[in-house]
């Protein structure tokens, strides 16, 4: 895709603030000196076996690019691929349903949407929000000696391959649906209050492809404190029995170039750092006077977050992970 986009005429109007010709997480149109349009689309196939519950993931995922540019979602579009036959359409209520509330929980209506015919399930949202383009958030403007926060832990992808193969236990799979069910909007609202060079969210390309296109972009590179990252409960023992999604070593070869990893970084944990996630937590690049403010404000709002590392001038290698 990155090479379709390339081969397509740069946009020349002034209003696009963030179109398709950078990775970040959403585009975003200026309306006014002080409003601008964030716009973003995503839909998926289920990833766990409860309708409802991955309605909830769906909204939640779509909903997770608009907070990541510090916005406000504000209306949705549901976008449906469902089989004409052989499937109960309760299904697709339940779907639907789940979708929905989270939608009403981030305070964003759904006005509409479109679905067609397909043998194989998909469902998402296209999601629009709001946002002052003076606190608008992008993912190439981190600056050195920033440091990183991540919220939420890792290891959706994993657990997920684990529950398809009929291997994940309940515990595992209620965390990682506890994950990919909260929403981002409280972790947006609260960075919002603090200095943020840098935001994306934590998505397909894991934790170490958006933190790529973060230091690609902002032209500066990255430390690792991979012994701070949190990872899901299990989600260890799963990838060292070899449950690794298909996106984890596409994320794995296409990144691997970028990332030098200290001889003590055990192998597993280097897998997931590659694991794609289904609704992850974000990545702020905050300044550093803040770094431990925003820890502190997070936690005491009972928002997971771990500082994991620093922003540095660019070097060999553009990230280090030890």
């Amino acid at each position: 895709m990155d090479s379709v986009l390339r081969s397509l005429p740069k946009q020349t109007n002034p209003n696009v603030l963030v179109g398709f010709d950078t990775a970040d997480d959403a585009g975003v149109y200026q309306l006014a000196p002080d409003l601008a349009l964030v716009q973003t689309v995503d839909f998926f196939t289920p990833i766990v076996d409860d309708p409802y519950t991955f309605g909830q993931v769906a909204a939640t995922n779509a909903l997770s690019d608009v907070y990541a540019m510090g916005g406000r979602p504000i209306s949705a579009l549901s976008i449906v691929g469902f089989p004409n036959t052989g499937r109960d359409t309760d299904v697709l209520e339940r779907i639907l349903q789940g979708g929905l509330s989270k939608m009403q929980e981030a305070g964003c209506a759904v006005i509409g949407g479109h679905s067609i015919g397909d043998e194989e399930i998909k469902f998402g949202y296209a999601v629009t929000g709001l946002v002052n383009p003076q606190r608008l958030w992008k993912n190439a403007t981190a600056r050195a000696g920033d440091r990183l926060v991540l919220t939420k832990r890792l290891g959706t992808g994993v657990i997920s391959t684990a529950l398809k193969k009929g291997r994940a236990s309940v515990a595992a799979v209620d965390a990682a649906t506890e994950s990919m069910t909260t929403l981002n909007g409280q972790a947006s609202e609260i960075a919002q209050r603090f200095e943020i060079h840098a935001a994306t969210d934590i998505t397909g390309f894991g934790l170490l492809g958006h933190a790529r296109e973060m230091a690609v972009g902002s032209q500066v590179s990255l430390v690792i404190d991979s012994s701070r990252v949190a990872f899901l409960p299990e989600a260890i023992h799963y990838a060292r029995d070899g449950f690794m999604p298909g996106g984890l070593h596409r994320n794995r070869e296409f990144i691997a170039g970028c990332a030098e990893f200290s001889a003590d970084v055990p192998e597993d944990v280097r897998n997931l750092l590659f694991d794609p996630q289904t609704a992850g937590g974000l990545l702020f690049s905050v300044a550093a006077e803040d770094g431990t403010e925003l820890t502190r404000a997070l936690r005491e709002a009972d928002v997971h977050c771990d500082e994991i590392g620093k922003v540095i001038s660019k070097t060999d290698p553009l990230m280090r992970v030890q």
